[in-house]
């Protein structure tokens, strides 16, 4: 089934309502292990062998970038509703809430997930909007700099399809944990509005997701997730609105169609303006992709691979101090992170940038000495090589143009899709790390 008409079958897919035993899952931390298997112990709704209920599985996350500016009261009195998009579909849905760029508590007063009636849309699918619970309570205080994840929802989950994510709070809260640049449209009303299945009253417009920074699904479509840590290129910067055409919003498609494909969640990590390592003249865009790979790679639900698309920007914000070495260092880095968890990893070549404001030519140098040790298999354990698949092949140092957004940095939405394309599937199955 294709994204496109993924929705047909919603109306009969939210009816469905599978009773399982679930243990209630809360933390406030910045990131640890989940359980992804069902306590076979009872509970409210019954009970029901592994088997028959599945495992827990990341199907959409977010990387939290940072304090939105100007919102040191939070949103007081207000609803957010946070518009994402599925990579699998399940039988029970859990959230993540963050606020880890908070100064002060967050108390969620209410909250509650739902279908989306239609791509990109406030209005709930009938009868699919569930009120969420934390540790069987309907509001929760999140501590300044932690998360909570909410007991798990009964609700008919698609792939590929839209959930609605609101979240009410009463009172100031401080400066709001949000991720800039979602390339998805989300919803904010006055007052308590997350029990409102309708649309109407959601007159305010957001380009950012707030405080939401992962989806689960009690699932048996899947066998775990495919984390990915990137910068503005995962992040999808130069994608058109609301169309879900980021390379790992297709990649999710591959793997959700494609005969003998992995069937694996996509959980996108990637941050705009995001390096590996801190550094250079500008203001670092998020925490540093070592720093924050635990948290929001490895830590997410049900991971089974990792690949990481990162490192162009450890050249163009740091033209004068960058060193090819300290960047594959830091590649290393996360590879021995990961193999500590026992998951491999697939490492992106980076990608010419040559008309970018920020091009130089010893930037070039460095750019092609790291992908040549990545190609060698000195760094990763698997390569996609995202350089030869998108680069001119007369200009080498450029993006071909029907791949170029433009701005010679940032794909076109044909260039994201060749992305997706130029995956090896079988890189994301899981077996034991390799030997660097």
């Amino acid at each position: 089934m294709t994204r496109r008409h993924g929705y047909a079958l919603l109306a009969a897919m939210a009816a469905l309502v599978v009773l399982v035993g679930t243990a209630i899952y809360v933390t406030f931390s910045g990131g640890g292990d989940r359980d992804t298997t069902v306590s076979a112990g009872p509970s409210p709704q019954g009970s029901a062998d592994r088997a028959s209920a599945g495992s827990w599985v990341g199907t959409w996350s977010t990387a939290p970038a940072g304090a939105e500016p100007r919102t040191g009261a939070g949103f007081a009195g207000r609803t957010l509703r946070n518009v994402v998009h599925t990579s699998v579909g399940g039988t029970s849905a859990r959230i993540t809430l963050s606020n880890l760029f908070g100064t002060a508590p967050l108390t969620i007063d209410h909250a509650s997930i739902a279908v989306a009636s239609a791509p990109s849309n406030p209005t709930a699918l009938p009868e699919s909007l569930r009120r969420l619970t934390f540790g069987g309570k309907p509001s929760v205080v999140i501590p300044a700099g932690g998360q909570v994840v909410s007991d798990p929802a009964h609700l008919g989950v698609p792939a590929d399809a839209d959930l609605l994510v609101s979240t009410y709070s009463q009172r100031s809260s401080g400066p709001v944990t949000y991720h800039p640049h979602a390339r998805q449209i989300s919803y904010v009303a006055n007052g308590d509005q997350t029990q409102n299945p309708r649309g109407d009253r959601y007159t305010g417009q957001s380009p950012y997701w707030r405080y939401l920074t992962a989806v689960d699904v009690l699932t048996r479509e899947a066998a775990g997730s495919v984390a990915v840590l990137g910068d503005s290129l995962t992040d999808g910067v130069s994608s058109t609105l609301g169309a879900n055409a980021r390379w790992t919003d297709i990649l999710a498609d591959r793997l959700r169609e494609e005969a003998g494909a992995p069937r694996l969640g996509v959980l996108n990590a990637g941050i705009s303006g995001n390096q590996l390592v801190p550094g250079g003249r500008y203001k670092p865009a998020g925490p540093s992709g070592v720093s924050r790979f635990d948290r929001d790679v490895l830590s997410r639900t049900g991971i089974r691979a990792v690949v990481v698309c990162l490192g162009v920007n450890d050249l163009l914000r740091n033209p004068e101090g960058a060193s090819a070495e300290e960047i594959l260092d830091a590649m290393r880095e996360l590879t021995r992170q990961a193999h500590a968890r026992g998951l491999r990893v697939t490492g992106a070549t980076l990608m010419p940038f040559n008309g970018h404001r920020g091009y130089r030519p010893h930037l070039e140098a460095m750019r092609r000495t790291i992908n040549a040790e990545i190609r060698a298999g000195r760094v990763f354990d698997e390569v996609v090589d995202f350089d030869r698949a998108l680069r001119d092949p007369y200009a080498p140092d450029r993006l071909r143009a029907p791949y170029d957004s433009g701005d010679h940095l940032h794909p076109s939405d044909a260039g994201y899709r060749k992305m997706a394309e130029a995956f090896n599937l079988a890189h994301l199955r899981g077996r034991a790390p390799a030997e660097l």
